[in-house]
């Protein structure tokens, strides 16, 4: 007597969704982002918001940064380093002065402390936010401006400064070791420029 197996059908994760590289943020959306959580006084979310920007870490790393990863002591670091969950190879990243102001800002109005996570999940102050939680305050910030949901993400975050370095400098080597990628290729991807025009600028570009 055969068996009738019944499977229940799975709902493929990405259906009805548009799915791919993410955008980085143009300079002019930057400022419009961060002037309404200025006024709003967002204090948590405008330091979220600069610290994603300027570290270009991936959103596992981000979320899971502690207080001190970027103090030492009770003073903010210009330049802190953070080993990667992905890799396990460290990446350095800058923290530049407005940045530094709002991340300190936070700190206080939050009262954390060394140990802690710098940014919190609301229900327990024990663990981080969930990488869920910062994709809804990121698609937050982009539909605060009118731009569309569904093209930006936590990896436009990361993509962003990379995204404005290199067509500033066009040094695709300095680029990739901002974004700590072990391969050429991974930052082309990122950029999306041709490779064989990344390979000429990466020779072109003395280290």
């Amino acid at each position: 007597m055969s068996t009738i197996h019944n499977y229940s059908s799975k709902i493929p994760w990405n259906k009805g969704k548009l799915v791919g590289q993410k955008k980085p943020l143009k300079l002019r959306e930057i400022w419009e982002i961060r002037i309404r959580l200025q006024l709003n006084k967002r204090y948590r979310e405008l330091a979220m918001f600069d610290l994603a920007i300027d570290s270009k870490l991936r959103s596992c790393d981000f979320i899971s940064l502690k207080v001190r990863d970027i103090f030492l002591g009770s003073v903010i670091q210009s330049r802190a380093i953070v080993l990667q969950q992905k890799t396990q190879i460290p990446v350095r990243f800058e923290i530049m002065p407005r940045t530094q102001q709002s991340v300190i800002e936070w700190v206080l109005v939050s009262g954390s402390h060394t140990n802690d996570y710098l940014f919190p999940s609301c229900s327990n102050k024990k663990k981080h936010i969930s990488s869920r939680q910062y994709s809804r305050i990121v698609k937050n910030w982009v539909r605060s401006i009118g731009l569309d949901t569904t093209a930006y993400g936590t990896h436009s975050m990361r993509r962003t400064k990379a995204a404005l370095i290199y067509k500033r400098t066009k040094n695709l080597r300095a680029v990739q070791l901002l974004l700590g990628h072990t391969k050429l290729e991974s930052t082309v991807r990122y950029l999306g420029i041709d490779l064989d025009d990344a390979l000429e600028l990466a020779e072109q570009t003395e280290i």
